[in-house]
């Protein structure tokens, strides 16, 4: 995709903005938001439609093409990601359609989670996350699954730096930066740091469920597979330690 006929479209599109290249730009682009389309509909519920998700990322593409400079030492695919992510991401906020009580319950969760830590200076198990509930263990994976269901708890949305108009997720700045976005409350050393720090501190099988889906790009059955579980507790595992992060950087940017 990086050839010399590419590398001429991208040159003679940023002296021109012409139209017609931008297009050709767009096709010759169009497979990743196919790809991300595909990854972030693998871990939504069935009623959201793939093309939808495709249409939406569409948005992020042109987006990208146009802000893009080829003078930059990023490749156009990794700046290109964040933004087809964070446009599909957004759409799908704004249709809000994960139920108020499912936002509500991950809330509470994430809450006790974070007092939970802070009082015990441990990641805390099932059973002292349910009873600071004031629910059960079964009851504390009802909620799980039911959050991993409907929402898309995914990295991604775990903190997110803006700067320009743009939203660009923490993973993708961690990965490979294509412009300096200050963070909120971290600057972005802070941030890498924060993030790494919590993942480090995840319970053994969640860490390596983070890893083998984010990193190995693994799906939630072929880890289920490789640790010899359901697909339903890969997802409830995955969920705990989304939640678990983002109590986590809450408290390292002193929101909670």
């Amino acid at each position: 995709m990086a050839g010399e006929e590419t590398q001429a479209l991208w040159l003679e599109f940023g002296r021109t903005h012409d139209k017609a290249l931008r297009d050709r730009l767009i096709l010759t682009y169009a497979p990743l938001v196919k790809y991300v389309a595909g990854r972030l509909g693998s871990g939504l519920p069935t009623h959201v439609d793939e093309g939808d998700l495709v249409s939406y990322g569409l948005l992020g593409l042109i987006g990208a093409i146009e802000r893009y400079d080829p003078t930059r030492d990023v490749k156009f695919e990794t700046y290109a990601l964040a933004r087809i992510k964070g446009s599909i991401i957004d759409e799908l906020r704004s249709l809000d359609w994960v139920p108020r009580s499912v936002r509500s319950r991950a809330r509470e969760i994430e809450r006790a989670i974070a007092e939970l830590e802070a009082k015990l200076g441990v990641a805390p198990d099932d059973e002292q996350i349910a009873a600071k509930l004031g629910i059960s263990v079964e009851e504390l994976e009802s909620s799980l699954t039911d959050i991993s269901r409907s929402s898309i708890a995914a990295l991604d949305e775990l903190w997110s730096v803006s700067g320009d108009g743009d939203q660009v997720s923490l993973l993708d700045t961690i990965e490979d930066t294509a412009e300096p976005h200050p963070a909120a409350a971290l600057d972005e050393t802070e941030t890498r740091e924060a993030l790494a720090d919590a993942i480090s501190r995840l319970p053994e099988r969640e860490k390596l469920v983070v890893t083998l889906y984010y990193y190995e790009e693994l799906t939630l059955r072929e880890i289920g597979e490789v640790l010899g579980v359901t697909e339903s507790r890969v997802s409830q595992l995955h969920t705990k330690a989304i939640l678990r992060l983002k109590a986590r950087l809450a408290a390292a940017a002193g929101r909670v």
